[in-house]
């Protein structure tokens, strides 16, 4: 669980270049108590938002996707974090690296991993604190790796 205290410190938790597009999701009120990570879509539907803080860091990250492919239900994707398969709901979500170039991978494109993840692991009889530890490793290893944000946002 971590705070967030001010709409400062929540933008401040995203790269200098993806702030223009973050809006605050609908009736969001601070001081914010984040479980294990934040993640809302859009009101149009374009951009997925995801805020967590990586193992080992105190400061959130923040991560802005676009939705460029939306899920094929004759193509079943697998989600690359919490490794459901559901059809119209898994699809190609990407970010700007750079300037130059973006990233993308398979992902739930409204990022509700965590609920998937939860629902999967209580009929499985299985912990649901590990495997939620384990899907926010698996976000803050795409933010180092692909991204090259280590906990630190304004990289």
């Amino acid at each position: 669980m971590f705070l967030i205290e001010t709409e400062k410190e929540f933008l401040d938790a995203f790269r200098p270049r993806d702030r223009k597009f973050v809006e605050l999701p609908k009736d969001t009120r601070f001081p914010l108590f984040v479980r294990d990570y934040l993640a809302w879509v859009d009101p149009y539907g374009v951009r997925v938002f995801l805020v967590f803080t990586a193992p080992g860091s105190k400061r959130p990250t923040g991560i802005a996707f676009r939705r460029d492919q939306q899920g094929d239900p004759a193509s079943p994707h697998m989600c690359e974090w919490c490794h459901t398969s559901t059809g119209a709901d898994v699809g190609l979500l990407t970010t700007d690296a750079n300037s130059k170039r973006r990233v993308g991978t398979n992902l739930c494109l409204d990022l509700r991993c965590g609920e998937r993840l939860e629902a999967v692991t209580n009929r499985a009889g299985q912990s649901v604190l590990d495997n939620n530890k384990k899907l926010v490793e698996r976000m803050a290893r795409f933010a180092k790796e692909a991204l090259g944000i280590d906990g630190n946002p304004d990289a």
